[in-house]
């Protein structure tokens, strides 16, 4: 069998062994268009569901597998920063408990969202939601 090691990459194991699993159905939809935060939203909701949510460290592994195949340098994820109430939040109503933010992003602006890079350590990104990338929508 296939598992993730510590450092969340693929190792083999022998089936004989009893390993802690998690149940995963295929829910995540890359989309290869570009589009801005918002155009990438509203796509997700009519067709889809909404834009993807992470809330811990097994969902980050899985959306990043769907992000390696983008055709853009970020892609978009279900994070949104209000200015009014001065926080970010996801979109699906989530709490932000898990965070995966780059150490150098930008500051906190009144049109920004956040964007996953699809190369590297995955990390989140603070971008001008008008910028257009690939997103990953969820399908439930």
């Amino acid at each position: 069998m296939t598992v993730f090691d510590d450092e969340g990459r693929w190792k083999n194991e022998k089936c004989a062994d009893r390993k802690p699993f998690i149940c995963y159905d295929e829910n995540l939809i890359l989309i290869k268009e570009n589009k801005t935060w918002e155009e990438a939203l509203y796509y997700c909701r009519d067709h889809h569901h909404d834009l993807v949510t992470i809330t811990n460290l097994d969902e980050q592994r899985w959306v990043q597998e769907k992000a390696k195949k983008a055709s853009t340098d970020y892609v978009w994820i279900g994070l949104r920063y209000t200015c009014t109430l001065d926080f970010w939040f996801w979109v699906s109503d989530e709490v932000v408990s898990y965070e995966n933010w780059a150490a150098d992003g930008l500051m906190d602006d009144c049109d920004m969202s956040g964007a996953m890079k699809t190369g590297g350590q995955h990390k989140w990104f603070k971008m001008n939601d008008q910028m257009e990338f690939n997103f990953v929508c969820s399908m439930s």
